[in-house]
């Protein structure tokens, strides 16, 4: 990896997709043990897994790993900070109510 260039990486993966009322995720395990990193992409492929309400569905798939050249990383960790404050909303009233 350099300043500027970019390496890709293939990794087997674990797809989970839970569409409970307790818990709606859907998370990918690296089976190799990759690490992603911050300004790291990751495509799975394969066809959209749906999972009926209430079920837990798992599937092995194999994913694409880009990961960031130096630069892309130093960047993200300097502006991450900032755009977490986007998704804050703030509301700011004379108004006070107890």
């Amino acid at each position: 990896m350099g300043l500027l260039t970019k390496d890709v990486e293939r990794a087997p993966c674990t797809v989970e997709i839970s569409h409970k009322f307790e818990s709606l995720h859907a998370h990918v395990r690296f089976d190799n043990g990759a690490v992603i990193y911050p300004g790291d992409e990751v495509k799975v492929h394969g066809d959209e897994i749906i999972a009926p309400f209430g079920e837990i569905v798992t599937e092995q798939r194999e994913a694409t790993i880009f990961r960031a050249s130096k630069l892309e990383r130093l960047w993200t960790r300097l502006t991450g900070d900032l755009e977490v404050m986007e998704l804050c909303e703030f509301s700011f009233s004379e108004e006070v109510t107890l």
